[in-house]
């Protein structure tokens, strides 16, 4: 066995050993499935590390950390693009950072069912019956209902063909959106404005960038509908948590499905945990079991690239 240290970080489900063949690298590979939020006991835990395997964005990589991990040679992300990862200080601290592919209809998927489940207030139903209650509330349609896309990249485009085909009306809208490209995926192009105010569902599908942070704060809620649902399967910051749980509170939204946090893992006193009208799940739009053998199978491959001198999927 090479004396090569290897740590996946992140594996909060303990399922990472499963999805690759990790034995074929021949390396000392340690699988941590607690999230180290502070920085001396993530330090601690990647000293003397070669190799680092990161889960998405769940664990940051910036320019003090790299400082701080002088035997680090090579970071692999699950991904090809990883905000959260300094490119510039890698580079200069000499660490190969790889990616590797990502599927992106799980994503898409879930987006799709918290839609369903809000439609139909699933939670609250099957509630009632663990309860030994029965029928509480009444459900919507989609049929004839319009879906709101912000952004319509690759997951956007998907989540456009699920709500064609259950009938709904599809309408989206980015800054950089063209007719041409609506017309692409069978949506209609709308402004914002129009997009908030008209749409049944809204759906986030864009990137985080300084340019969508808080897209969505107290002014775009208030232009929404208050028989509306907003979900985010993107990234946290581009809502702002505080204006969404008083939108919600003050009836001015119907309630909203989010699988993506400011802060993750959400911490145990966030009132996005007991408000019942906000359906939090944990950051689960790429967890599933095909996702993560791409993810880890990957990872393994870019480990032996490097290790045979010739890196694979590069980022730097």
């Amino acid at each position: 066995m090479s004396n090569i240290r290897v740590v996946v970080l992140d594996d909060y489900q303990e399922v990472a050993v499963n999805c690759a063949d990790w034995a074929s690298l021949n390396c000392h590979i340690t699988f941590l499935s607690k999230h180290l939020a502070e920085r001396s006991q993530l330090v601690e835990a990647l000293e003397g590390v070669d190799v680092v395997v990161a889960m998405r964005e769940r664990t940051p990589f910036d320019a003090d950390l790299f400082d701080s991990l002088p035997a680090l040679n090579l970071l692999v992300t699950t991904g090809m693009r990883n905000a959260a990862i300094d490119l510039d200080a890698a580079e200069r601290n000499g660490v190969v950072v790889c990616g590797t592919a990502s599927p992106g209809h799980a994503t898409a998927e879930l987006t799709f069912a918290l839609v369903q489940l809000l439609a139909r207030g699933l939670h609250t139903e099957a509630e009632s019956v663990r309860t030994g209650a029965w029928q509480v509330g009444l459900g919507s349609d989609l049929r004839g209902a319009t879906l709101g896309l912000i952004g319509l990249g690759r997951l956007g485009s998907q989540v456009a063909r699920f709500g064609a085909a259950f009938g709904m009306d599809v309408v989206a809208w980015s800054e950089n959106l063209t007719e041409e490209r609506a017309s692409e995926c069978g949506v209609l192009a709308v402004s914002q404005q129009q997009l908030l105010e008209s749409s049944d569902f809204v759906s986030i599908h864009v990137r985080l960038s300084d340019r969508t942070r808080g897209l969505i704060g107290p002014q775009e809620l208030a232009r929404m509908k208050s028989s509306a649902y907003l979900i985010n399967t993107s990234r946290g910051p581009i809502v702002d948590e505080h204006a969404l749980l008083e939108a919600v509170r003050s009836d001015e939204l119907a309630g909203a499905a989010i699988d993506v946090f400011d802060n993750e893992p959400l911490p145990v006193d966030h009132p996005f945990r007991r408000e019942p009208r906000i359906f939090s799940t944990p950051h689960i739009g790429y967890v599933t079991r095909q996702t993560y053998e791409v993810f880890y199978s990957h990872a393994v491959e870019d480990i032996a690239a490097w290790m045979d001198g010739a890196p694979m999927r590069l980022l730097t």
